[in-house]
């Protein structure tokens, strides 16, 4: 009578498959094996080796990744946002609707620098060859528009214009310098008409600033 080593547990070539990512069941498809025996001869070299289910998860990589209605529909409003505007949504942006498309992208940066995107964004996300890194162009736009929603929200807190060389550092500083850069752009004619009328619209009086002077008197004589 000859002995059967292919029943012998653990058998090396299961143990070997399941080594390199491979499901019980998956193994069983392909050895034509019931999966209740794949599972018997598995849970022998798990006892005898304790470094074999991490090195099966290492290979078999992060588990698929959930794709939800909602984060589609992000998607396709992601897309079309850029398509129409030539920039990305920014976090800063006055819209609650372009802050949250902004947090949804960056979340999809992380997880394609991670190697974990799904297949189903990163196939949408195509339709955006650089949406991993904007062109210099979309990320200057995006920087301009993040300080003229800044410098919006600080004047609607009751601020005057902020200054550019009064204060070294900090929120007044760094719109002051942004303010001041305009400014000068303005006068020598370099300030796209569009931004020029943003401004114009959304800041009136963006261009003299702070009036010299006694402050203006808020009450009667």
């Amino acid at each position: 009578m000859t002995t059967r080593r292919r029943t012998a547990a653990p058998n090396a070539e299961w143990v070997l498959m399941y080594r390199g990512g491979l499901t019980r069941s998956r193994i069983a498809a392909l050895t034509r094996a019931p999966a209740a025996t794949i599972g018997y001869h598995l849970s022998v070299a798990l006892r005898t080796d304790p470094g074999l289910q991490a090195e099966h998860e290492k290979a078999a990589g992060p588990p698929p990744v959930q794709v939800s209605g909602q984060g589609l529909a992000r998607m396709h409003q992601l897309v079309a946002l850029v398509q129409e505007t030539s920039r990305y949504p920014s976090r800063t942006a006055a819209d609650a609707d372009e802050r949250t498309l902004a947090s949804w992208l960056e979340r999809r940066r992380r997880d394609a620098a991670a190697g974990t995107l799904a297949p189903a964004y990163r196939d949408g996300l195509a339709a955006l060859p650089d949406w991993q890194r904007p062109p210099r162009s979309v990320a200057d736009e995006t920087r301009w528009q993040d300080r003229l929603a800044a410098l919006l929200r600080y004047r609607a807190a009751g601020h005057d214009w902020p200054r550019h060389k009064a204060v070294l550092s900090g929120e007044e500083h760094d719109l002051g310098v942004w303010l001041h850069a305009q400014r000068q752009k303005a006068r020598r004619g370099e300030l796209e008409p569009a931004k020029a009328g943003a401004l114009d619209e959304m800041l009136p009086g963006w261009r003299s600033g702070r009036q010299r002077g006694r402050k203006p008197r808020t009450g009667t004589v």
